[in-house]
């Protein structure tokens, strides 16, 4: 194929030198248009999640819609069940990380299985000067010494040789009294709190947190908040 002439070179250059210039607010408004479409697109992914209450995935496809086309109608439509999915799925995002803070085990032993439940609480203490320990809450169910609900530290110890008093906080309602014991054991550093089965109704009915106030021995009482709202009461069914 032949080359062409600088003569016809010049005239391709010259028709398109003369084509007309893009006119600005027709191409604004053509991505403004394909903007709309994409809002719209993602407003229909975000309501298909929400008719089926995922409230997690519908939240993710209101959050790209409100990031990207936040000033689109599709965005303005869609934006009070866009807050009501993104306060559900964070409440469920809560139900699961305090859901995660129990241990539950089951053990083979003589007589049958212990079960037991578990918790850490919210914030390490430091219950004998020697800096912040973990303090755990812990229901039990064993087949020969029964129910029972104890506190355990990792160091330090409790002052309730004797006996003690306790104080035990259900989220942020009026604290009440109930009594505690020391058992004369080096074994483990534990602490009973003889009404089980209160404490374990007070465990169910909190919305998010119980706080027991004890006394150690290094001096005053240190309070352990256990974020207990998500326990599962059928783990330990002869609780119930």
């Amino acid at each position: 194929m032949k080359s062409m002439t600088p003569l016809l070179c010049a005239a391709v250059l010259m028709l398109g030198a003369c084509q007309p210039a893009e006119d600005p607010a027709a191409k604004a408004a053509a991505q403004a248009a394909a903007d709309e479409r994409a809002a719209e697109d993602a407003a229909k992914q975000f309501e298909a999640e929400y008719g089926k209450r995922n409230w997690t995935l519908a939240r993710a496809h209101g959050d790209v819609l409100m990031s990207q086309f936040g000033s689109s109608k599709a965005a303005a439509r869609i934006k009070p069940q866009y807050e009501e999915a993104k306060a559900k799925a964070e409440a469920e995002r809560e139900q699961r990380r305090m859901a995660a803070l129990w241990i539950y085990q089951t053990e083979a032993v003589k007589g049958g299985s212990q079960l037991s439940a578990a918790i850490y609480a919210r914030q390490p203490l430091d219950t004998d000067g020697s800096g912040a320990k973990q303090v755990q809450l812990i229901f039990r169910d064993h087949p020969d010494w029964g129910r029972s609900s104890y506190l355990t530290l990792e160091a330090g110890d409790f002052n309730c040789y004797g006996g003690c008093r306790l104080k035990v906080t259900v989220d942020e309602g009026k604290p009440r009294s109930m009594a505690g014991s020391r058992p004369d054991t080096d074994e483990a550093i534990a602490m009973f709190i003889e009404d089980e089965a209160a404490l374990w109704k007070l465990a169910k009915q909190a919305e998010k947190t119980l706080t027991i106030e004890f006394p150690v021995k290094a001096g005053g009482t240190r309070a352990a908040v256990f974020e207990v709202g998500e326990l599962n009461p059928d783990k330990l069914p002869k609780w119930n």
